[in-house]
């Protein structure tokens, strides 16, 4: 070969490996795809993201009874056909058994505002069975789910980790009434303490669990210090086939973000994009002290936000808080402020979600919060505009739409190119029709209309310019 035709062909190939491939697109499907990391993001120019937070409502469950006296805490929610179901840890004095007596409670609720807790007739507590209880066994902070699993038992569709030393496993065929899965535990690996969440993972096809750990291994945080068995608290995962027998606990990863005590995970799959998950650990700053001479020690806490897409990686682009302990000072002690699991669309415009506040003190109660659907996380224009391109993409669908929201003068387009940047014909952003108003799944037209079904399989990049505005999520419809 001649020096010149092996330059040339050298040339071609260096320029070649520099154009993105086809197989390194991402193929998202029809699924709706959120700004919560960087994953599509290829770049941002004037534009920034931006972690929002939810707003505090009502109380939803506080301490009513004297089987509740001590704390209501520890919540799990979820949609049950036609209602939303929850059980929480109760602390409370039963005479008969002993000064204190830790269970789990049952509430349920049509609209996830107003939660009513049935007289069960299940568990005796001082002397009666008219109360909520459904469980009340050695091993505590019971944390259920309805099993997806096309395979599980009839009697075992609704299963449940407990904690005592070790961490065991319950089935229930209604949710009610609770038997241990097993007389061994589960898993051995302790510590345990605090809030382990368990639950089928239909994107996985598999049993995940998210408990107690530690990590001793890191940068530190603001305000941390290693307290904890030689390190910090941290959270750890399994997984399982058949939820009798469990993979080894693996620390979950956060990359290279300061080593922060993460004392519970809230841990859940997001039903609306399920490519994501989410984790809202309760963050323990172990050597502040804003009560000194508090009886229970040193600490404070508020709540961060994490998402995850394999379920071991955690992206921690946001470090600020997701919840400030606030103007409650009932929220400014050690441990006083924990999300509760579970994320439930209580209405068209709302997603509610619950925290426990005021622990230790006789004000203890879960509140309702509240958010925008997709809400968590949004990418933001200034009034001056800015723009992002996305990674390169494959979609099936017919149209382009986008929650977003923009001021009375904000604003938005979309220009859609192919895999190298140039602009697909009919797609370009003088052709898109100015975009404003606050829409949750508002299609994106151009002057051909809004079918984009002829680039369907191909790869594409989105190019979203915007003014005053937030763009939380896009999806393709079929």
């Amino acid at each position: 070969m001649k020096r010149s035709t092996a330059i040339i062909v050298l040339g071609l190939l260096l320029l070649n490996t520099s154009m993105p491939a086809e197989d390194d697109a991402i193929d998202i499907g029809s699924r709706r795809q959120l700004f919560v990391d960087g994953h599509l993001i290829e770049h941002m120019d004037g534009v920034r993201q931006v972690l929002h937070h939810p707003v505090r409502r009502e109380v939803a469950i506080e301490a009513e009874y004297p089987w509740e006296k001590y704390g209501v805490s520890y919540m799990v929610t979820f949609r049950d056909g036609d209602l939303f179901r929850a059980w929480y840890r109760v602390d409370g004095v039963d005479y008969t058994k002993g000064p204190r007596r830790a269970m789990t409670a049952y509430a349920e609720s049509e609209d996830g505002v107003h939660w009513r807790k049935p007289k069960l007739g299940i568990i005796e507590f001082g002397g009666s069975k008219e109360n909520n209880l459904v469980w009340a066994g050695a091993a505590g902070n019971m944390a259920p789910f309805k099993d997806g699993n096309p395979a599980a038992k009839p009697d075992e569709k609704y299963k449940a980790v407990v904690r005592g030393a070790d961490l065991f496993a319950l089935v229930s065929p209604d949710g009610l009434h609770w038997k241990p899965a097993q007389r061994e535990p589960i898993l051995t690996d302790r510590p345990f303490d605090s809030h382990n969440i368990a639950f089928w993972d239909e994107a996985a096809r598999q049993y995940v669990v998210y408990t107690r750990g530690v990590r001793r291994e890191g940068r530190l945080g603001k305000a941390m210090v290693r307290s904890f068995a030689g390190g910090v608290r941290w959270v750890r995962r399994a997984t399982s086939k058949d939820f009798r027998h469990w993979t080894p606990l693996k620390p979950i990863d956060t990359g290279d973000a300061p080593l922060e005590e993460f004392y519970t995970n809230a841990t859940v799959r997001y039903e609306r994009a399920p490519d994501y998950l989410f984790m809202f650990p309760s963050r323990f700053a172990s050597a502040r002290e804003p009560k000194p001479g508090w009886k229970f020690g040193k600490g404070v806490n508020d709540i961060v936000f994490l998402s995850s897409r394999d379920g071991i990686h955690f992206d921690r682009t946001f470090v600020e808080a997701f919840v400030r302990p606030g103007l409650d000072q009932g929220n400014w002690h050690e441990r006083s402020l924990y999300m509760e699991r579970g994320i439930l669309q209580t209405s068209p415009n709302e997603l509610s979600m619950y925290a426990m506040e005021n622990w230790r003190l006789p004000s203890v109660r879960i509140r309702r919060l509240t958010l925008r659907p997709d809400g968590f996380v949004s990418v933001q224009a200034p009034y001056a505009g800015g723009e992002l391109l996305t990674r390169p993409l494959k979609f099936s669908g017919k149209e382009l739409r986008v929650n977003y929201s923009t001021s009375a003068v904000g604003s938005l387009r979309v220009e859609i190119q192919d895999a190298d940047g140039k602009v697909m014909a009919g797609f370009e952003l003088e052709n898109c029709a100015e975009i404003y108003g606050d829409k949750l799944d508002g299609p994106v037209v151009w002057k051909s209309g809004a079918d984009v079904s002829s680039l369907a399989g191909r790869t594409i990049r989105l190019r979203f310019v915007m003014s005053d505005a937030d763009v939380y999520a896009f999806r393709f419809s079929e």
